[in-house]
């Protein structure tokens, strides 16, 4: 499928969510960790790197779009650019020191930086309000010289900012992904022995891979406080890097669009099954092991292959009209 069509799902699904859906929050938080779950990809489905980190980039987004809108009277838009510049930062020095080392020591080394930033955010109460989280972000309209450009105090005007930003980045990282860099990313994923022996600078690759990561999911850590106007300590915790790679996994690897689906299938069905029974997490976790076990490649590859059987059916009549037409002659 090229990349065209691809964008064009990704608009339809953007304008469909709020014909189908009722609350502009539940829309919103679905593009939120699409985003979350497109950086994420971009380490594991594009450079095979297993990331338990993702949640530091995703509080350091929170966090710092909470310290500055609650203290400083700066505009939005700064504040959650500067959310993206501390998630690529954050991600610049956990990068710098988990690519020194491979396999199951790089997966212990992003997960000792999550537990060391949850316990920092945890610790630091009197910056990141510890335990009960920074209260009372203040969501304004973007306005210029008194005039709101940009009106954010629904949930649905919200949706609709949100949905910009979503479709901006996705739009950049395809095109990252589908430059000679994402290319060189898949070479490194395949054999990077290979890679390196041609020449490439593996651990540039990875670390740039890793600041391009955590940069939009500090973005999306960034947007999801000010959704809710509260940056909680939950989401710096290790769930939250787990959660990021089950949506990753889900939707399937290897393919930004399928970020979106399995953002979008985590997040509805949670939403469902929590109004079904209190303890809704052993319901999804039965769920994610039916995924796990039945579509190895994710809901991108049942939609694929969904999609084959249907071109392949459609053709099956016209070639077997052919055959008859050729048996009578």
């Amino acid at each position: 499928m090229s990349k065209h069509v691809q964008f064009l799902i990704a608009l339809a699904i953007v304008v469909a969510m709020p014909l189908f859906m009722k609350s502009g929050s539940l829309a919103s938080e679905v593009l939120i960790y699409g985003l979350a779950a497109m950086g994420c990809n971009l380490l594991l489905g594009y450079t095979g790197l297993l990331s338990f980190g993702q949640g530091v980039f995703f509080g350091l987004g929170s966090y710092t779009l909470g310290i500055l809108l609650t203290r400083l009277p700066i505009p939005m838009p700064v504040a959650l650019l500067s959310a993206v510049l501390l998630g690529a930062l954050g991600a610049a020095i956990v990068g710098w020191v988990a690519i020194r080392q491979r396999g199951t020591y790089f997966v212990m080394l992003t997960l000792a930086f999550s537990q060391m930033f949850y316990f920092i955010a945890y610790s630091a109460s009197g910056l990141t309000g510890g335990d009960n989280g920074l209260m009372d972000i203040p969501r304004k309209s973007i306005s210029v010289a008194g005039h709101t450009l940009v009106p954010l105090e629904t949930p649905w005007q919200y949706y609709g900012f949100v949905a910009v930003i979503f479709l901006i980045v996705y739009w950049l990282l395809r095109r990252v992904s589908d430059s000679i860099f994402g290319r060189t990313l898949l070479a490194v994923r395949d054999n990077d022995e290979r890679a390196a022996a041609v020449g490439y600078n593996l651990r540039l690759l990875k670390l740039q891979a890793f600041v391009i990561s955590g940069a939009v999911t500090g973005l999306a850590g960034g947007l999801h406080a000010l959704m809710t106007g509260i940056a909680p300590l939950s989401n710096a915790e290790y769930h939250t890097s787990e959660m990021i790679l089950v949506m990753t996994v889900i939707g399937g690897t290897g393919n930004l669009l399928a970020s979106l689906l399995g953002a979008a299938f985590y997040v509805l069905l949670g939403d469902w099954l929590s109004t079904l029974w209190p303890r809704w997490l052993l319901l999804l976790g039965v769920v994610l092991m039916v995924v796990s076990l039945g579509l190895q490649g994710g809901l991108w590859g049942l939609c694929q292959k969904l999609w084959q059987r249907v071109r392949g059916g459609s053709h099956k009549p016209a070639d077997a009209a052919t055959g008859a037409k050729g048996g009578h002659a």
